[in-house]
C-alpha cells in the first residue's frame, strides 16, 4: 500500500508552506505529494494568503525535491487548453527528472470560475474526453512527426507535439463516482483510477465498474492502479485525535466514519479494509498543513505496518 500526501491549498496556504509539507513528505518516506487544482476556498474564511496555481507550484517543487512523485487530484479541464497543458506538464516532468503524474478531471466548482473570469462550459465531460485524447496523443507522437485533431471542442493542426516529457509514459489518473462514462474514460486513458472520499462499499462497486470497462476496452482490470483519497486525522491518544479534528473544523465521529481517523491501530485496520477491496494507494488528505508532527506520526506508526 502506497501512502501519498494530498493537500488542499485553496483553503489557505503559501508556496513556502507547500514546500515545507512536500519536503517533509519526501524525508518521511511518503510516495508522492499531490495537490488540488482550485482557485477559491470552499468553506467560510479569508483563504489567506490566496490561491496558488497547481502547475506553477509543482514546477517549483520539481526543482526543490529529489525523489517524491508530484501530481494533481485533479487538474481542472476547464482551466487550461489541452495543448498548453501538454506543454506545461511535459516541462514540469523534465524539471523533476521524470516524477510527474497527471490527474485530469472535468472541473466542477462554478463559483471559482466566476470569481476569476474562467469560462464554465455546460458540456464538460465531452471536453475532458477530447483533452485526454489530445494530451496523450501529443506526447505519443514521434519526434519529427506532427499531430492534428479535429474534435467538437478542440482543433489542432500540424502541431510539432513538443516538448516531450522526461518519462516515456506520464501516468494518467482519471477518477470520480460516475457509473458509466467515468469508468469508460478510465479504461481508455488511465493508468490509475481514483475515487475520492468514498466508503468501502462505494469504492468496491466503482472499482468493479472500472474493471468491467477495462475488459470491454481490451485491457485487463489489473492493468490499472486503484486508489482512494481520504481525509486523515491520526493521534497517539483520543485527546490528540480530538485536537487535530478541532483544528480542521471536523468532528471525530464523522472523520472516523468518512475518513481515516483515530489511533494508528484504527487507521491501519481501516486501510487494510480498503486494501482488501483492491485499493493499493491511499491519498491522505492533510488539511492542517502547519502540523508536520501529524506526518511524522503517520510515517513512524502507520507506514511500517503496511508492508
Amino acid at each position: 500500500m502506497d501512502l501519498r500526501i494530498f493537500t488542499e491549498p485553496q483553503q489557505g496556504a503559501s508556496y513556502d508552506t507547500l514546500l515545507a509539507v512536500a519536503k517533509a513528505a519526501e524525508d518521511l518516506g511518503f510516495d508522492a505529494f499531490y495537490r488540488s487544482d482550485h482557485y477559491l476556498r470552499m468553506e467560510p474564511g479569508d483563504g489567506l494568503p490566496g490561491p496558488t496555481d497547481a502547475w506553477i507550484t509543482l514546477a517549483g517543487l520539481a526543482r526543490e525535491t529529489r525523489r517524491i512523485r508530484l501530481g494533481t487530484l485533479m487538474t481542472a479541464g476547464t482551466f487550461r487548453l489541452p495543448g498548453v497543458l501538454a506543454v506545461q506538464v511535459a516541462q514540469v516532468d523534465q524539471m523533476s527528472g521524470g516524477r510527474v503524474e497527471l490527474g485530469l478531471g472535468a472541473g466542477w466548482f462554478e463559483e471559482e470560475h466566476r470569481a476569476y473570469g474562467i469560462p464554465f462550459p455546460k458540456e464538460k465531460f465531452g471536453r475532458l474526453e477530447e483533452q485526454l485524447e489530445i494530451v496523450t496523443g501529443l506526447w505519443a507522437t514521434e519526434i519529427g512527426q506532427t499531430f492534428s485533431f479535429d474534435g467538437t471542442y478542440y482543433q489542432l493542426t500540424d502541431s510539432p507535439a513538443l516538448p516531450k516529457p522526461a518519462q516515456a509514459k506520464v501516468p494518467i489518473l482519471v477518477g470520480g463516482h460516475g457509473a458509466r462514462r467515468t469508468p469508460r474514460l478510465a479504461a481508455r486513458y488511465a493508468d490509475e483510477f481514483n475515487i475520492p472520499f468514498a466508503s468501502l462499499e462505494d469504492s468496491e462497486r466503482q472499482f468493479g465498474r472500472v474493471g468491467e470497462a477495462a475488459r470491454a476496452a481490451g485491457r485487463e482490470p489489473g492493468d490499472l492502479v486503484y486508489s482512494n483519497a481520504l481525509v486523515v486525522c491520526v493521534g497517539k491518544n483520543d485527546a490528540e485525535v480530538a485536537r487535530r479534528a478541532s483544528a480542521i473544523g471536523r468532528e471525530v465521529a464523522e472523520l472516523k466514519a468518512n475518513g481515516l481517523a483515530g489511533s494508528p491501530a484504527e487507521v491501519v485496520d481501516k486501510i487494510g479494509r480498503y486494501a482488501a477491496i483492491g485499493s493499493s494507494r491511499i491519498y491522505l488528505q492533510v488539511l492542517d498543513l502547519e502540523d508536520l508532527e501529524h506526518l511524522e506520526l503517520i510515517s513512524s506508526r502507520i507506514q511500517p505496518q503496511l508492508g
